[in-house]
């Protein structure tokens, strides 16, 4: 094997060890304590809770649409839902800043803040 593949071997490690070790650190080593829940309905904040404190809320519309959110363990989701399609229910877990849940039936948004 000739010097410059194994410098080309060697820096590619580097880089995948630097990868794994920010993946880490973004996964582990953030701080979920300042960061928010803000629940808005038909474009009114309807609910601000910690990301950090473990709660479970249900939100309806005036034609009978539910919606229930859980936070626990640092995470936010809709776990069941009433409307149609099921979107919000099947977007899954959000935890980071800027993720978004949307039930466009019953006008209900969910996202992650920081304060």
């Amino acid at each position: 094997m000739t010097d410059k593949r194994k410098r080309e071997l060697i820096l590619i490690a580097v880089l995948c060890v630097f990868g794994l070790l920010l993946l880490l650190w973004q996964r582990l080593g953030s701080n979920k304590r300042g960061m928010r829940v803000i629940v808005s309905q038909y474009g009114t904040v309807v609910g601000d809770y910690p990301l950090s404190k473990d709660r479970e809320d249900v939100f309806q519309t005036s034609d009978g649409g539910v919606n229930t959110l859980i936070i626990h363990n640092g995470e936010a989701w809709i776990s069941e839902a009433n409307c149609p399609d099921k979107v919000c229910v099947h977007t899954g877990r959000i935890s980071r800043t800027g993720e978004i849940i949307a039930c466009l039936p019953h006008r209900l948004v969910v996202q992650i803040s920081e304060r």
